[in-house]
């Protein structure tokens, strides 16, 4: 651990996962529990996503559904190529990374699988999981369902989850990853940015009178990105969420689909990946602007701070350090 400001504090790869792997111990996750959901946030800070890397470790501490009876995740339904799961009110990055292992599986196998989850929460990075399936050589597509946060354009009340959308291919070298929301603002980093007692930026959230606010604690509601553009994709992965057993939940709305597709169900493995390669080089090498230094490609910027990360560290706020460290030692309820 090394001091790098007095609001900063800078930890190894090693020393976040003990740290993080310590705290979710201290809320009762057992180790494997612990270490796949340390993993996750870990990577996160690693990719340069502070909000959705240690502090995602409070918002799995503080969340309403933490104390609520679980059970073992089960299958409702299953064919060759699908499952739907009951989450049993199991943390998201959990259910989810034994979800994506089930797809990866069956798509290896038959080709194609789409597996649902229902009964789950805070299912953190949404490019997580498709990078999962994209370094098993297959295409990744991940859409969440979630909590009703964000207004439809021109109401006041929210109206759809910030409902994010993942894409991954494999490559000759890195998957290509896209990740995105259909919010103008995420709600992990609503909570993150009000622990900080930081300003919004302009035009991401109204208050309870729809009035345009930056103070994270007077958000009534998020705004979709794009304006009607980003709603009508929001609706779409609402919609997935459906599919994905959202109303089978207990609160109706968080829904995990992920897809995972063999490329050769269509053209050879080996010729997707040089194909694709190709594509974003030459993406990459179109003439820039003036003052543009690099034409960047999703996911670029993610896997070059993930590699400098791991070699310098990763720096976090001091007072969500602190916070993890005191977290005081509870017992979640036993599976049933």
């Amino acid at each position: 651990m090394e001091n790098v400001s007095q609001d900063r504090i800078r930890l190894s790869a090693s020393e976040a996962q003990t740290l993080s792997e310590q705290a979710l111990g201290k809320i009762g996750y057992d180790a494997e529990e612990a270490r796949i959901i340390a993993d996750h946030v870990v990577d996160a800070a690693l990719c340069g996503y502070e909000y959705s890397g240690l502090p995602k470790i409070l918002n799995v501490a503080e969340h309403r559904q933490l104390r609520q009876p679980r059970r073992p995740m089960r299958v409702l339904r299953e064919t060759p190529v699908s499952a739907l799961f009951d989450g049993g009110n199991n943390n998201g990055m959990v259910a989810m990374y034994r979800a994506t292992q089930v797809a990866i599986a069956k798509a290896r196998e038959h080709g194609f699988s789409a597996v649902g989850v229902n009964n789950s929460w805070v299912s953190g990075r949404s490019a997580h999981y498709v990078e999962m399936v994209a370094r098993a050589d297959l295409i990744g597509i991940h859409s969440v369902s979630s909590r009703i946060h964000v207004a439809a354009p021109g109401s006041r009340d929210p109206a759809t989850g910030t409902n994010p959308i993942a894409f991954a291919f494999p490559t000759l070298h890195e998957p290509f990853v896209v990740d995105l929301g259909t919010a103008a603002f995420m709600g992990t980093d609503l909570i993150f940015q009000e622990r900080r007692d930081a300003v919004l930026p302009e035009g991401v959230a109204i208050d309870a009178q729809g009035r345009p606010t930056r103070d994270p604690a007077q958000v009534h509601a998020i705004l979709p990105f794009g304006g009607h553009k980003g709603f009508a994709l929001a609706l779409a992965m609402q919609a997935l969420g459906v599919v994905a057993g959202s109303g089978l939940g207990d609160d109706k709305t968080y829904g995990y689909l992920v897809m995972a597709i063999k490329p050769d169900l269509l053209v050879p493995l080996g010729d997707f990946k040089r194909d694709v390669s190709a594509m974003l080089a030459r993406v990459k090498a179109t003439p820039r602007q003036p003052g543009v230094d690099e034409i960047r490609i999703p996911s670029e910027r993610a896997f070059r701070e993930r590699a400098f990360a791991l070699r310098e560290g990763i720096e976090i706020d001091r007072r969500i350090y602190d916070v993890l460290l005191a977290l005081p030692t509870g017992q979640l309820p036993a599976l049933v």
